[in-house]
């Protein structure tokens, strides 16, 4: 067997429908024990009906990102493995990252040179590696998440500084990413400025004509655009 054919093997298939079937069945509960927790507060059924429906419109849309992010994932990890992690935990960049420091450690130049040469041995790294690194935040979230969410909280009530104060926070966390991305050659730094002008100009049309909805569909848009300006990019290059 080759690392492509167990990546897309029945059985996978069966063991993360099996997965993201019982994630599915825990969500359906605790919805239900929510819902009825709310009318014993004495919240009108209405109400409670309509914030339900308003949070599932409002997410279809940026999950669309992450059906974008499914199918370059599934390009090189399969279908399921990248339908399990994008469904229920991990977000597009950081499986790409933790898979191809499986390949380049194995001595493959990235996860794509894995998968085109099949070797079937590093199937049970990749998916440990991309499974065990991201329960550092899981964990962390457990034992830390109340007091950074307070400490956040005391930040975000020190004025205009306390806004800035999570703002760079927040550009920290991205700029981790951008060293391997720029290093990567003239394609990744032409697709990642293609993306952030794209994001620039969402931002540039809501200010300018108040279209707040549009916020919704930055992170979607950037990825489909970017992608598609990869295929002129390489050419290009």
């Amino acid at each position: 067997m080759t690392f492509s054919s167990i990546m897309n093997s029945p059985l996978l298939y069966i063991l993360v429908a099996a997965g993201i079937g019982y994630v599915l069945i825990f969500s359906v509960l605790t919805l239900r024990r929510s819902y009825k927790h709310a009318l014993k507060l004495g919240m009108e059924k209405g109400k409670v009906r309509g914030v339900i429906t308003s949070a599932m419109v409002y997410s279809v849309v940026p999950s669309l990102s992450i059906v974008v992010g499914l199918f370059s994932l599934a390009a090189v990890l399969g279908v399921p493995w990248s339908w399990f992690r994008l469904s229920v935990v991990g977000s597009l960049m950081y499986e790409l990252m933790a898979a191809d420091m499986v390949a380049t450690g194995a001595g493959y130049e990235s996860v794509a040179a894995l998968g085109a040469a099949g070797d079937p041995n590093i199937v049970g790294t990749v998916m440990f590696v991309m499974s065990i690194s991201i329960l550092g935040g899981i964990v962390g979230v457990l034992l830390f998440g109340k007091g950074i969410q307070k400490n956040m909280a005391k930040v975000r009530g020190k004025g205009p500084f306390g806004v800035l104060a999570i703002s760079v926070l927040q550009l920290a966390l991205m700029a981790v990413f951008l060293p391997s991305m720029v290093t990567s050659g003239a394609v990744y730094i032409a697709v990642l400025l293609t993306s952030a002008a794209v994001a620039i100009l969402h931002q540039l049309i809501i200010k300018k004509t108040g279209w707040k909805w549009l916020g919704n569909f930055v992170m979607a848009d950037s990825l489909v655009l970017g992608m598609l300006s990869s295929l002129a990019w390489t050419k290009v290059f």
